[in-house]
């Protein structure tokens, strides 16, 4: 028995570390095969990340922190980066390609005044159109562009999304020009662009 037993503690000794050898290797390995969340959404993707249902209809596989509240200018950014300059080109592709939505410029103009919207970069109009994509009414997002230094927070106010897939919401700037806040309503379409919605374009008239 005492024989089995040193035979079995040398063997122990002997594979051990060579165990923990191979562990010390394959573990940056998987590390490094972890895609980043720009990356296409191929099987790995598929099984780990949440798809996030918008009210465009679109699923996004990222919220860039909109569902906690928060939409993060600095990973919108690295998302950008990590795609293609045509399709950058492109305000980040079209229809189930977009990564992330966006809002045209006239519902910021119509919301916090054209003068005020001017100061908003892109980044900045991806924050809104996502927020109007995944936040739930009443829930507020906020985001301070560290360029202009302007502070934002989008609210959506409607109770639940229209036939027309349409919603209403409050956005507040903040900025060295005091505070700017205004309401609007906003449509969604397919490819995940949010438009002025058809009354609020006649009360602009």
């Amino acid at each position: 028995m005492n024989f089995l037993s040193q035979q079995t503690r040398r063997a122990t000794r002997r594979i051990l570390p060579r165990a923990i050898a191979l562990a010390v290797v394959a573990l940056p390995c998987i590390a490094i095969a972890t895609p980043p969340p720009w990356a296409p959404a191929h099987g790995w993707r598929k099984k780990h990340d949440p798809a996030y249902a918008g009210y465009s209809g679109h699923n996004w596989e990222y919220d860039y922190g909109v569902r906690s509240g928060h939409c993060d200018r600095a990973e919108i950014g690295a998302v950008l980066g990590g795609v293609a300059g045509a399709v950058i080109g492109s305000e980040v592709a079209k229809g189930d390609n977009r990564v992330v939505a966006m809002v045209v410029g006239t519902v910021i103009g119509a919301a916090i005044g054209s003068e005020i919207g001017r100061r908003m970069d892109k980044t900045d109009r991806y924050c809104v159109g996502h927020a109007l994509e995944l936040a739930n009414a009443g829930q507020t997002v906020s985001w301070t562009n560290p360029t202009t230094r302007v502070s934002y927070q989008l609210t959506p106010l409607d109770k639940g999304v229209s036939d027309e897939g349409c919603r209403e919401f409050r956005l507040v700037a903040t900025g060295g020009f005091g505070l700017s806040e205004g309401r609007t309503t906003a449509c969604a379409g397919e490819d995940g662009v949010w438009n002025l919605a058809p009354e609020a374009q006649m009360t602009r008239r």
